[in-house]
């Protein structure tokens, strides 16, 4: 009798362990589809053609030949025992030597350098690169129509590796010049020249980046315009145009493991270019406007080391003596932000801006200095080419004499004092610096090496090695220090972060 009650029980739960969905429920009101999204507008349509844009410039494009009488023994270029057959057997007559990374130099050992160039007027003035034409003694340009004639070097300057030419002819096509600030990293750009002697060749691309500066080339003054448009041997002084057939630089530099294309090349901003061809025509030289400093990159670590918010900026690493950096109150460790408004994200973007302002010219120079911001006018000087720029200069030799070692500190640095001799021979100031014997875990890891001198710690001079432990004893595991430092006739930062075993020497 109690089997059916069982039996309805067990019925019972398993009805209650049913899934919810089981059970009776109203119909779901179904989800309505999204509205269809409204489409994107495209942006980038097609591919464009350049065939007209060719067919109008082309007959401004120049061929440039460079001849010079044979010379033996070039500086820096090797004997022709001295070549490995190999190469000799590849480059035939046309060795790359002497030169750089930066492709084909100039005639300067003997031979026939190929180049191109452009009409920039209809009177005859033609726009090419230094290296095109340096030390040549015959300078011929090539027309498209086939005329040719030989041309006359009003003035070449290496820094900007911009030379102007004249020939004597009137009527002539010529290029326009773009608004140089209307360059953009993406843009469509060509190229016309005579890579390995082809006239009017025609190449393109697009700017891969603005402003670059090029480690490998000697033009500290030369934010270049980074693009993958294929440039070889002999294109080298040709334009670089945008969609409007308006010259926006000059083809200079390429990077390359091989010496042919490898999708890196670099041209010469319209703007610096034509800035250089004015004062070339106008004296025959280039002019350039200077600071006196030494300056360096900002990294993560030294960012945090001078209380800066982020890495922008040129950290000065030295002030030369009577400099107008000097005049204006710029001190080291300071680090110039911007100048006339104009940012400085990298160290390399002060070069250039400076060196386009004119002698005597007034510029607003904005430093952060002790975790503020501070406005400084300077009056810029005439570049000297012969003020050294630190990095090539030899250690001079550093007596012992009664100098005495450091008893160490929290970083494990140990420093020895130096004598007023080693000071003379240094070129240092006053009574600054210290020897860096032993530079102990931390700092040898951030670069510092045995033969530094340290000039100061942070914005702190240190005279003696008893004073670099003064500075350095206040110094906390995880705390990041500055330690300016002289090496091989150069002044840099380098920032040290203290771990945990650091400890006294």
């Amino acid at each position: 009798m109690n089997r059916p009650l069982r039996s309805l029980a067990l019925v019972t739960a398993l009805a209650a362990s049913l899934p919810v969905a089981c059970t009776a429920q109203p119909p779901a009101t179904p989800i309505a589809p999204p509205p269809a999204a409204t489409p994107a507008a495209p942006l980038v349509s097609g591919l464009p053609d350049f065939t007209n844009l060719v067919q109008r410039v082309g007959p401004a494009v120049v061929n440039i030949q460079a001849e010079a009488a044979p010379q033996r023994n070039v500086r820096g270029a090797p004997d022709d025992e001295q070549i490995p057959e190999i190469f000799r057997r590849f480059f035939g007559d046309d060795m790359p030597f002497p030169g750089g990374p930066g492709g084909p130099r100039g005639p300067r050992g003997g031979g026939t350098s190929m180049g191109s160039g452009f009409l920039m007027s209809a009177d005859g003035y033609v726009m090419t690169n230094h290296h095109v034409v340096e030390g040549a003694d015959t300078v011929t340009v090539k027309l498209s129509d086939r005329r040719e004639f030989t041309a006359k070097v009003i003035g070449s300057d290496e820094q900007s590796d911009v030379a102007l030419l004249k020939i004597d002819a009137k009527g002539l096509p010529f290029l326009r010049m773009a608004n140089a600030n209307s360059t953009k990293a993406g843009q469509w750009v060509i190229a016309i020249g005579s890579p390995f002697g082809l006239d009017h060749s025609v190449t393109a691309g697009i700017v891969s980046a603005v402003g670059r500066s090029n480690p490998y080339a000697n033009q500290r003054y030369v934010p270049f315009i980074q693009t993958d448009v294929a440039i070889n041997q002999g294109n080298s002084g040709g334009p670089l145009l945008n969609t409007s057939g308006e010259v926006v630089g000059i083809n200079s530099q390429i990077f390359s493991n091989s010496g042919g294309y490898m999708g890196v090349s670099f041209a010469i901003p319209i703007d610096v270019a034509m800035g250089a061809a004015e004062q070339l025509r106008a004296t025959g030289k280039v002019s350039r406007g200077q600071l006196g400093v030494q300056v360096q990159q900002i990294t993560s670590e030294s960012a945090k080391g001078l209380g800066l918010p982020d890495s922008r900026g040129a950290l000065i690493a030295d002030v030369l003596p009577g400099s107008p950096a000097e005049k204006a109150g710029i001190e080291r460790g300071d680090v110039i932000r911007a100048v006339d408004g104009r940012d400085i994200n990298e160290s390399s973007d002060l070069p250039p801006i400076i060196g386009s302002m004119a002698p005597g010219t007034k510029a607003k120079v904005s430093v952060f200095r002790n975790g503020r911001n501070v406005d400084l006018s300077v009056v810029v000087d005439e570049l000297d080419a012969t003020v050294a720029d630190g990095s090539g200069s030899p250690r001079p030799s550093i007596g012992g004499g009664e100098s005495r070692p450091s008893a160490g500190n929290t970083l494990g640095l140990v420093g020895q004092d130096l004598s007023s001799s080693d000071r003379q021979r240094l070129g240092l100031r006053g009574n600054e610096g210290v020897l860096v014997r032993n530079p102990g875990d931390a700092a040898a890891e951030a670069g510092l090496r045995p033969g530094d001198v340290v000039l100061s710690v942070g914005r702190n001079s240190v005279a003696s090695a008893s004073a670099l432990d003064r500075e350095l004893a206040s110094v906390k595991p995880g705390q990041t220090v500055m330690l300016l430092v002289r090496r091989q006739g150069g002044t840099q930062f380098i920032a040290v972060t203290a771990d945990d075993a650091a400890k006294a020497g």
